[in-house]
């Protein structure tokens, strides 16, 4: 947990967000980002210089200058930074707790920013057991048959033994499912029933006939 942040009064009223279609960040999660957009790179640095807290979020249509936001998103606090030659920052966001969206702010600043409500997911605050039901069987033979069906593979060893927060929200972060069935993984209630989510999108995608287009790698 990031130092002194224990409860939901801990954490700003204000916060400045991050719009990215299949990025997704849930408590402890970590995300890497490439930063290089110029109102982005403001963004980082006024973090850098206050709490170091950013809010991802996707987006759900609207203009492309300015997509309509969604309404639950998740903090996270720059845990890593480094610029590169070129001056883009590359850094790692360690996610805090997730956030409902009650208003966005009129500010200055290039970059968006939201009034942020994590009452409602302040058990994110607290990791979960290690032994917490997420029913791990059936959602690795899910996730079997869903890499099968995309050629793909992963250590099972570590699947079948990882922390079930660690797992289930690791899966959702990386596997590449649309930005709707992603923001219903960031809004389910509990780790329980976002390991039941993740286990019916697993399934649906693996039946899944191949016809349509995969939905966009992960950024």
């Amino acid at each position: 947990m990031a130092q002194g942040i224990v409860k939901v009064t801990d954490l700003p009223q204000v916060i400045p967000v991050f719009p990215l279609d299949g990025a997704v960040l849930l408590a402890r999660g970590q995300l890497p980002l490439n930063i290089f957009e110029p109102r982005y790179l403001n963004m980082i640095d006024d973090a850098m210089a206050g709490d170091r807290i950013i809010g991802m979020v996707q987006t759900t249509g609207g203009p492309l200058d300015r997509p309509h936001l969604a309404p639950v998103g998740c903090a996270g606090r720059i845990t890593s930074f480094a610029e590169t030659p070129d001056g883009r920052y590359m850094i790692t966001l360690t996610g805090l707790c997730r956030f409902a969206s009650v208003e966005e702010i009129d500010a200055r600043a290039p970059y968006r920013q939201v009034r942020a409500d994590f009452q409602a997911y302040a058990a994110d605050l607290v990791p979960a057991p290690s032994s917490a039901e997420i029913g791990r069987p059936g959602l690795l033979e899910a996730l079997g048959r869903f890499l099968d069906h995309r050629g793909l593979d992963i250590d099972w060893d570590t699947a079948r033994e990882a922390p079930a927060e660690a797992l289930v929200n690791s899966l959702c972060m990386a596997l590449p499912f649309e930005v709707a069935e992603k923001q219903a993984l960031i809004e389910a209630k509990d780790l329980g029933a976002r390991a039941q989510a993740l286990t019916a999108l697993l399934d649906i995608n693996a039946a899944d006939s191949g016809d349509e287009d995969d939905p966009p790698p992960m950024q």
